[in-house]
């Protein structure tokens, strides 16, 4: 207790007596009401507040929840402002023979509640899962639609993936601005996050494999014959676009009064901005950002030649390359004014058997540097021997000299700093005209007699 005030077990009976008999309350409900007056409102607060405190009187602060209006926005028009959210699924697909846990990436519009956009990736998701399902969001035409069009404004999470270069530019080229929220604010984009929800409930729970948490411990046991098998990645994707459909078109969310998104959506007369098919297939693939040459092996791009059969007797001219991100089986040329020559592939690509012993020998590396730096920090950490009584600290861990040899000369054949010969060749001195520092400029003598200037 402050100073100010006397013992704090009179100051608590008198409150209590205060709360028992109303008068903190009526204290309360003056001066909010005073705060209101000031504030220009009126002196009563809404209904909706007094509903949350009557559920909260009867039932508890679980029902005064459902008229909180902490957070929420008020309802526009369609296409107004959408959000996207990544979302894995925590079940393992079968993804060409190895188990994966898939993610769904999508966009939602916030006004009627509609899944305008989905796509489906098996592990990590990337910013070319964001541009897959902003060009399904954004078209209207089979096999998509008829939710879309252009939204005005975006909702993201701070995601390195969502703010790319790439995903910035495209929304940018669309005309729709991007509203970054703040970090570990979900509440901010409670759209999004309520379907992440809904769909963990609705549709990943009902699944062969499904998992109450995202990254279940590994069980040594082997896998029994009554155990279901896991969906195939095709399979997973098709329940997914399923379950999309039903959301939109069965589903009747208590906030839009009985509506399906659909119908919310096909009852809002606000005109929407569509995007031709050719312009946005541009919008969606990454820049090279320099002019290149054709030659007899095609085009040659980050070290390796793409070639297509469209490109015979067309070398020498120059074009540009257009991609979609992580998608280096593939590219688009382009001309330079950005007209669409046609596809490349990659030349000399490896064949499926090596595909999979690199992938083999990519594994047994990955395990064996883990190995290695769990080793390196068993050996690191320092261990010193308990004491009761007030004593100088006792290391533990002895080593003879043999060992700590071995062990330095282990370390400096794998050092490459200290296997570096700097004064092999001496570095030519820099050119006259370069502005350098004092001290790394060379000293010039010269010659007492001939007046020869040497370095």
């Amino acid at each position: 207790m402050s100073a100010d005030f006397p013992a704090w077990a009179r100051v608590y009976a008198c409150f209590r007596r205060w709360r028992e008999q109303g008068l903190a309350r009526e204290l309360h409900d003056r001066l909010r009401g005073r705060v209101r007056l000031a504030e220009g409102r009126a002196v009563e607060p809404t209904a909706a507040i007094i509903d949350s405190l009557r559920a909260a009187l009867a039932h508890g602060p679980e029902a005064a929840r459902a008229h909180d209006v902490f957070a929420r926005r008020p309802r526009l028009w369609r296409n107004h402002t959408w959000e996207t959210d990544h979302v894995q699924a925590p079940l393992l697909v079968d993804a060409d023979g190895d188990l994966v846990r898939p993610w769904v990436t999508w966009f939602i519009d916030t006004a009627t509640k509609t899944i305008t956009g989905t796509a489906v990736t098996p592990g990590y998701p990337s910013r070319a899962s964001i541009l897959a399902a902003l060009r399904a969001a954004v078209l209207r035409t089979d096999p998509y639609g008829p939710a879309g069009g252009v939204p005005e404004h975006v909702r993201v999470d701070r995601g390195k993936d969502f703010l790319s270069k790439t995903v910035l530019g495209a929304l940018g080229a669309l005309g729709t601005g991007v509203e970054d929220l703040p970090a570990y604010s979900p509440h901010l984009k409670g759209t999004v996050e309520n379907l992440n929800r809904c769909a963990d409930r609705m549709l990943f729970a009902a699944l062969p494999g499904y998992t109450l948490t995202r990254t279940p411990r590994r069980s040594r046991k082997k896998t029994g014959p009554d155990s279901p098998l896991p969906l195939s990645f095709e399979e997973f994707t098709t329940e997914a676009l399923v379950w999309v459909r039903w959301w939109n078109t069965e589903h009747r969310p208590a906030s839009l009064a009985g509506r399906t998104p659909i119908e919310a959506w096909n009852a809002d007369p606000t005109p929407l901005s569509d995007v031709p098919e050719s312009a946005l297939w541009a919008l969606m693939l990454e820049d090279d950002g320099r002019l290149r040459k054709l030659t007899s092996h095609g085009v040659r791009w980050r070290g390796r030649d793409y070639i297509g059969a469209w490109m015979a007797g067309q070398a020498g001219r120059s074009v540009r390359i257009r991609h979609m991100p992580h998608h280096n089986h593939e590219i688009e040329v382009c001309d330079p004014a950005g007209r669409h020559l046609g596809t490349a592939h990659l030349a000399d690509a490896a064949t499926p058997e090596q595909l999979d012993a690199l992938c083999r020998t990519r594994t047994a590396r990955a395990r064996r540097l883990r190995d290695d730096a769990k080793k390196a920090e068993a050996l690191r950490r320092q261990r010193y021997a308990p004491a009761t009584t007030p004593t100088t600290p006792q290391r533990l861990g002895a080593v003879t000299a043999t060992e700590a040899d071995q062990e330095l000369d282990a370390a400096a054949h794998h050092d490459m700093a200290t296997l570096a010969l700097p004064d092999l060749i001496p570095p030519a001195p820099p050119p006259a005209d370069w502005n350098t520092p004092p001290s790394l400029r060379p000293s010039i003598a010269q010659h007492p007699r001939t007046g020869e200037k040497k370095r």
